[in-house]
């Protein structure tokens, strides 16, 4: 992208987004947050790979520090960051990019939903979109109550697969990527949940069921833009997890950064929480009607 074929108009709407996100959620008595980029470790996961910067790692998101803030006592708050990771470079993903993330405690992902849904309606309704966008030859209509399924559900509607034989032939993500996701939200947003357990991450385990956690992601016009949990504030569990990532990075050559001892110290004193990580770029995208995310950057990376 060259500064001649710069898109003016969506950078203008990018700045209101982030400006309307920022009137939401002081509006609900949140905290805007600012915690460090610049890391002694980050959060352990076999396919995100941090930049190491002299020894210490630049966030691939804010989730740790917000979680210790949690802990303190820190009980909603929210935070529009620039995030890294490295080698993410295509027409929906840069390597430096922004989040929004958010953590409310006392309420489950069910709730964190309800709330991501509002806001994005919120927004729309501030910066011009309202009730229904047009995006990637769908209209997604925004009014109303979005849709909702689960994770099996959405491989017994969409894919050639049932999800136990997606996961039992190592073909989750593939089928996800070519069969599902594309079809998701493209009447109104869809939300997808109760993740298998094998995929909690840093999600709590579905209290019914399991084998399945408590982990949601938003997807509007086949786009993934939001990805949430009811947070897992149990330590001994945390650190299973995070050997298991360790693990799964060391045979396949990668390396780690040290174990994260002080937010997993910090857990213990954690409340039950909800929080999310949506993609602001994606946002922008879907609301300019651009299909690169170059297009909705002041800067893309080969400029610079």
């Amino acid at each position: 992208m060259s500064p001649a074929s710069r898109n003016k108009d969506a950078l203008k709407l990018r700045a209101s987004i982030i400006q309307s996100i920022r009137e939401f959620f002081i509006a609900h008595d949140y905290l805007e947050v600012d915690t460090p980029y610049l890391l002694s470790t980050v959060i352990p996961e076999a396919h995100i790979d941090p930049i190491e910067a002299e020894g210490r790692f630049l966030h691939t998101s804010p989730e740790l520090c917000m979680k210790m803030l949690l802990a303190q006592g820190f009980h909603k708050i929210f935070q529009i960051c620039r995030c890294f990771r490295k080698g993410e470079r295509g027409v929906r993903h840069l390597p430096e990019f922004t989040m929004l993330e958010w953590y409310r405690a006392g309420v489950d992902y069910k709730a964190i939903m309800e709330e991501c849904e509002r806001m994005v309606k919120f927004v729309a309704g501030r910066v011009g979109p309202g009730s229904e966008i047009p995006y990637a030859g769908s209209q997604v209509m925004l009014s109303g109550p979005w849709e909702r399924m689960t994770v099996e559900e959405a491989f017994e509607r969409y894919s050639n697969a049932s999800l136990e034989d997606a996961l039992g032939q190592g073909k989750f993500d593939e089928l996800m990527v070519a069969q599902i996701e594309p079809r998701l939200g493209l009447k109104r947003p869809c939300f997808i949940h109760d993740y298998p357990a094998s995929m909690a991450a840093l999600a709590r385990l579905c209290a019914d069921d399991p084998k399945y956690c408590e982990r949601f992601e938003l997807y509007i016009a086949g786009l993934e833009l939001a990805n949430g949990f009811s947070e897992l504030n149990d330590s001994v569990e945390q650190r299973k997890r995070f050997l298991k990532e360790q693990g799964a990075r060391k045979a396949a050559g990668k390396p780690c950064s040290p174990m994260p001892e002080k937010f997993l110290a910090s857990l213990g004193q954690m409340p039950e929480a909800g929080g999310v990580a949506l993609g602001v770029d994606r946002l922008v995208m879907l609301m300019a009607g651009a299909q690169e995310i170059d297009h909705v950057v002041f800067f893309s990376p080969e400029e610079v």
